[in-house]
């Protein structure tokens, strides 16, 4: 078995004596030192091929996550009948946040997973509760087993973008690792997209709905097992001082040539010894405040701009225009995905810090847009216009950076020793931000209209964009180790 040979690999690894682990971290470095010297610069990029198979069974994680959180969306109505929920706003309203709830669990959990067990173990460990969370949602005949059925899903879901920001920043080399990195937006954009064309014949066909969850379990399934051939994140082998293994993945990930500077600029930052030493504390102050802050804030940014009360409120713009609900949704979803296709392109391109910018600048133009609409001012026949084209430009300018770079920007400016967990922390901001938006925008759309909501989140989407000119640096092109030595205080 893997696992067997990697615990044999550690057992010999750790019963070398001190002066030879020393002996071979100094050889490391001095091989780093020759590469800066240009020794190895000859060698140039390593193939983009070798790491894309392995970045396309992860991205597996993001596609269920962007199911699983479109996959009630047309099946609520069907389900509350069969389930005898009908009518009732606190049952419907809980089949829907029970899955966020599991989700600020999966996420607070992710990063000690991810750093205890592996990143491949990790996606495992994401695929087996949305497995048997959404067998369990299929299957039953009552309220209570579905929402457990959803908390289990929820849990899938809050471990699943964790673990595959941190193992596509982790095994992409530097000049790609913009493009696989926006892979993961792609993902859950086709997941979303997938979950509403396939709940579509739910209104009309007795039972669909349960077959819309049976339907995820085989994407859930193909991810744990193929996984299983998948490499293990390189900067996890080194902090866990499995050398030698890192050296194989690394062979596999990038090829023989640059296996030797690869492992000897890791040396530099993951070093065994400081493993599993991460305190909680050490996140909230001193050397490593800054990063987390900076990564919290993104995330809490992202949430307070308004993304998940204008996809909700989207559906409501499209019927007044008189446009159905199933086409509305599916325009949402083309748009996000096109967006995404063209952050892509670019990421690697214009950089991080660019798409951050122009994408907060253009949400903060689209919020405004709907500001001016929902005005007494504007002419009745303009309107419509102003909403619709307003929400889709909406989508378009989050697609193309506030979607997708704040996971692959945390995953890049953390410094490996901290890196999951940090990640974890980030994301449990997001999803309690998340929460908090989903709770408090209906009453206030109620107490305040449209015209102050959606200024609200336009002065959000300003405040963004004067954060990340002011705190985030450029990622692009630089390894992760790079990123390090330039982010992080010397003492």
């Amino acid at each position: 078995m893997r696992g067997g040979g990697l615990a044999d690999a550690y057992s010999m690894y750790k019963r070398a004596s001190t002066k030879d682990q020393f002996t071979d971290y100094e050889d490391r470095e001095e091989n780093l030192d020759r590469a800066e010297n240009g020794v190895w610069k000859e060698i140039g990029n390593p193939s983009w091929k070798r790491p894309l198979p392995h970045i396309l069974v992860a991205i597996i994680s993001s596609l269920l996550f962007g199911y699983h959180l479109g996959v009630v969306n047309d099946t609520l109505e069907s389900m509350s009948l069969d389930l005898d929920f009908s009518g009732s706003t606190l049952a419907e309203g809980l089949v829907v946040s029970t899955c966020l709830g599991g989700a600020l669990l999966g996420s607070i959990f992710s990063g000690w997973i991810a750093d205890g067990v592996g990143r491949r173990r990790g996606f495992q460990l994401c695929a087996l509760p949305m497995i048997i969370g959404a067998s369990m949602s299929a299957a039953t005949s009552t309220l209570g087993v579905m929402l457990l059925g959803r908390l289990f899903v929820g849990i899938g879901m809050g471990l699943g973008p964790a673990v595959a920001a941190l193992y596509v920043a982790e095994v992409s080399p530097a000049f790609v690792r913009g493009t696989y990195g926006s892979f993961t937006q792609i993902a859950t954009c086709l997941g979303l997209l997938g979950s509403l064309l396939i709940g579509i014949p739910a209104k009309d066909t007795a039972g669909w709905w349960r077959v819309c969850f049976w339907i995820s379990t085989i994407p859930a399934a193909i991810l744990a097992v193929l996984m299983e051939f998948c490499a293990e994140s390189p900067h996890w082998l080194v902090k866990r001082g499995r050398i030698d293994l890192a050296e194989e993945e690394l062979e596999k990930l990038m090829g023989a040539p640059h296996v030797k500077y690869a492992i000897a600029e890791m040396s530099k930052t993951d070093k065994g010894d400081e493993v599993d030493n991460v305190r909680f504390g050490e996140l909230l102050y001193g050397r490593h405040f800054k990063v987390v802050f900076i990564g919290s804030a993104l995330f809490a940014l992202q949430q307070l701009s308004g993304i998940n009360a204008v996809f909700y409120f989207s559906s409501t713009v499209f019927k007044k225009a008189g446009v159905p609900t199933d086409t509305a949704n599916t325009c949402v979803g083309i748009v996000n995905l096109t967006g995404s296709i063209i952050a892509m392109m670019l990421m690697d391109r214009l950089g991080r810090k660019v798409l951050l910018i122009g994408s907060f600048l253009g949400m903060a133009v689209a919020t405004g847009l709907q500001v001016a609409a929902a005005s007494s001012f504007v002419p009745s026949f303009a309107v419509l216009y102003l909403s619709v084209g307003g929400t889709l430009l909406y989508v378009l300018a989050f697609s193309l950076g506030a979607g997708p770079v704040p996971s692959l920007l945390l995953s890049e400016i953390f410094p490996g020793r901290i890196r999951a967990k940090a990640m974890a922390l980030c994301m449990a901001a997001h999803w309690v931000i998340n929460f908090l938006v989903g709770l408090l925008f209906l009453p206030m759309l109620e107490h305040l209209g449209p015209q102050i909501v959606y200024a609200i989140f336009a002065g959000f989407c300003l405040f963004a964009l004067a954060f990340v000119k002011k705190n985030v640096v450029e990622t692009k092109g630089k390894t992760l180790q790079e990123i390090e030595f330039a982010l992080l205080p010397s003492h």
